[in-house]
């Protein structure tokens, strides 16, 4: 007898984000990788949520691994790779909370677990009953993920669940990044729903305008372009918008893509797609998205910081 799948699948790379300061002296290691964080915000949401990925044997994935159970993520999909590590990021830091890259803890970025996630050992089960498929870009640097991801789609479209793209444009995990631009819009033929932020609908797409994306590619039901402290422009279910960014205190900007996602695909688990067939509610689910990322901002790590939905609840509540 087959499981139930779960309404949520988030596939790609659970990792460490260690954290520097400017003057380069280690503060503290988070757990990161934009699909795990969609999967463990959703869990806090209360939508459950399956991710799928790889860890190394050692410590770190180990400590993933924990993490995913005590959030109550599905993890029938994770794998452990028996040589790879699991990959730890080096992130700088400033005085404002925002973050750069600063390398990786081995010199090869397909020397990781999350670049070997293998196609031939994810269950197709899990699929059964999956409305939404988050993935984003990263995977398809690596063959093995890459395939991975395509098979999962693949699965997604025969039983007419919907793909959800985060971009997450990161030039350092591609040994050559020229490569990207050309996978990423092979993919982008498949997706329901685009997530991306402004600079990168610059890079892919020459336009930051998501009614004109949306009109070069009418496979897509939404397409939401983000830009930080400026807010979230979006056409969904043939309406337009515009929600302004909420004014909060930042401590760290560290996974609030990943929350906008999570809170976006919470909301349309409860409600159902035909609500963004209504302006209003189009409106209404991006402003919680909105307020999801915002509220994570306010703490310390991608994970850590998520809100419950009470404290999102509350937050609106007192922004009406």
């Amino acid at each position: 007898m087959s499981n139930p799948g779960r309404p949520v699948i988030c596939l790609g790379e659970i990792l460490v984000d260690s954290f520097w300061s400017s003057d380069r002296e280690k503060k503290l290691s988070l757990p990161g990788g934009a699909p795990a964080n969609v999967a463990c915000g959703l869990a806090k949401l209360g939508t459950s949520a399956e991710f799928i990925g790889a860890v190394g044997v050692d410590s770190w994935g180990q400590a993933l691994a924990q993490l995913l159970s005590d959030l109550q993520v599905g993890s029938r999909g994770l794998q452990s790779h028996p040589t790879a590590p699991t990959r730890e990021v080096y992130v700088l830091t400033d005085e404002m909370g925002e973050r750069s890259f600063a390398g990786f803890s081995l010199p090869d970025p397909a020397s990781f677990a999350d670049a070997h996630v293998i196609c031939d050992r994810i269950d197709p089960r899990l699929f059964h009953g999956t409305k939404y498929l988050v993935i984003g870009t990263l995977g398809l640097a690596y063959s093995q993920t890459r395939e991975s991801i395509l098979q999962a789609v693949e699965w997604m479209q025969e039983q007419n669940g919907r793909v959800v793209l985060d971009v997450n444009w990161r030039p350092m995990f591609w040994e050559n990044p020229a490569q990207a631009m050309g996978l990423v819009m092979d993919l982008l033929k498949h997706v329901s729903f685009l997530k991306l932020s402004d600079t990168e609908a610059q890079w892919l797409l020459e336009t930051t305008d998501p009614v004109a994306i949306a009109a070069q590619r009418p496979y897509l039901e939404g397409v939401m372009v983000t830009a930080g402290a400026a807010g979230c422009r979006y056409y969904l279910g043939g309406y337009s918008g515009h929600v302004p960014g909420f004014d909060v205190d930042v401590e760290d900007t560290t996974g609030a893509g990943d929350a906008f996602v999570a809170g976006f695909l919470h909301k349309l688990c409860l409600l159902g797609r035909s609500c963004l067939l209504d302006a209003d509610c189009a409106h209404d689910v991006v402003r919680y998205a909105s307020a999801v990322a915002a509220l994570t901002t306010t703490r310390s790590g991608a994970i850590a910081g998520q809100p419950t939905p009470r404290e999102v609840d509350a937050f609106l509540f007192l922004r009406k």
